[in-house]
């Protein structure tokens, strides 16, 4: 119970970091001697300090590490990347026991971090709430496992189930759950909108109701009918544009030439080539159904105005699943949705 205990408190210090650290893993790491923690950490951002080292550099007196015991959400790296492995600081300190969330299945690790530490002779406990570790980088995990990104529809529809008023751009959600749809796309690495989407909203797809980063914004846009100067085209996010016409690169804007035949397949595919760990499919209706019908999604998010009913206009897509939850903000209802 004790080791759980400590080990909640690394996924609290790794979800400091959420969207903030592609193409890494959300890490958090405790340091615990005679049942008191001297040390936390997480890893910010790629590129920087693992949560190991974090934790490790925040004790103040080192000479109590060889006497601790160390708590890690996810195993130890053994390799050498941008910082050097996790796995040979842990033995070259000498500490007592380590204890592990979960084990990374990314090829460049699995399992070595472990027996690393464990031929030093170091005590080693593996598995210690190791669902919760996992759903913490299950867009990690989808995307090394499955070979694609991490996928989240998302839509929001009025009370008669439809998307907009006479198929014109409508307000359906409140401020509060604009707040919170930014938020959302802050934490992924990228969005999506098809064509008819872009024209019809004109939507710029960055996080300018709160602070945080944007998303990668991703277009499908086979015949390039989206105007340059729209905001999706603007200088505030890498943007990706999968068309039938061209490859280039210019500015922030990569196009990406895609077959027709088999679109989603290869879309998913691309996405994988180009590192997208994470995409929230936010429109419009005919591109969440190709999704949806290809059951190629983990989660869904959909938000319901319960006091809105519009009569006409475009259908929201048929989704036939119960939530696992709802939420309410004010006015609106919000429905969250896992595809077992």
């Amino acid at each position: 119970m004790t080791d759980q205990i400590y080990m909640k408190r690394c996924i609290e210090l790794a979800r400091k970091a959420l969207g903030k650290t592609y193409p890494n893993p959300f890490v958090g790491s405790v340091i615990v001697y005679n049942d008191t923690i001297i040390g936390e950490g997480f890893h910010a951002k790629a590129g920087e300090n693992h949560a190991e080292i974090n934790a490790i550099n925040s004790v103040v007196n080192k000479d109590l590490l060889k006497d601790s015991t160390i708590y890690v959400s996810l195993e130890p790296c053994s390799h050498f990347g941008k910082t050097p492995p996790c796995a040979n600081k842990i033995v070259e300190i000498g500490f007592k026991k380590v204890v592990i969330g979960t084990l990374d299945s990314h090829k460049k690790v699995n399992g070595r971090g472990k027996e690393i530490v464990e031929e030093a002779g170091i005590e080693v406990i593996s598995g210690v709430l190791e669902n919760e570790c996992r759903e913490l980088n299950k867009r990690f995990f989808t995307f090394h496992q499955k070979k694609r990104p991490f996928i989240i529809l998302k839509w929001a529809q009025s009370n008669d189930g439809f998307l907009d008023k006479d198929f014109k751009r409508t307000q359906i959600s409140n401020g509060l759950v604009k707040q919170f749809v930014h938020k959302m796309r802050s934490e992924e690495h990228a969005i999506l909108v098809g064509t008819q989407t872009a024209l019809s909203d004109h939507p710029s797809l960055t996080t300018r109701e709160i602070s945080g980063r944007n998303p990668v914004r991703i277009l499908i846009d086979l015949r390039l009918k989206v105007p340059r100067d729209f905001k999706i085209y603007n200088d505030k996010a890498p943007t990706l544009v999968f068309n039938a016409e061209k490859n280039s690169i210019e500015e922030n804007v990569k196009f990406i030439k895609i077959e027709k035949e088999n679109f989603l397949q290869n879309l998913i595919q691309k996405l994988y080539e180009e590192q997208i760990q994470s995409v929230i499919i936010e429109g419009g209706s005919f591109t969440l159904t190709q999704f949806i019908k290809a059951g190629l999604w983990d989660e869904a998010i959909i938000i319901k105005n319960e006091d809105l009913n519009v009569g006409s206009g475009t259908k929201a897509p048929e989704f036939n699943f119960k939530p696992n939850r709802t939420e309410n903000f004010r006015d609106n209802i919000v429905e969250f949705y896992s595809n077992k």
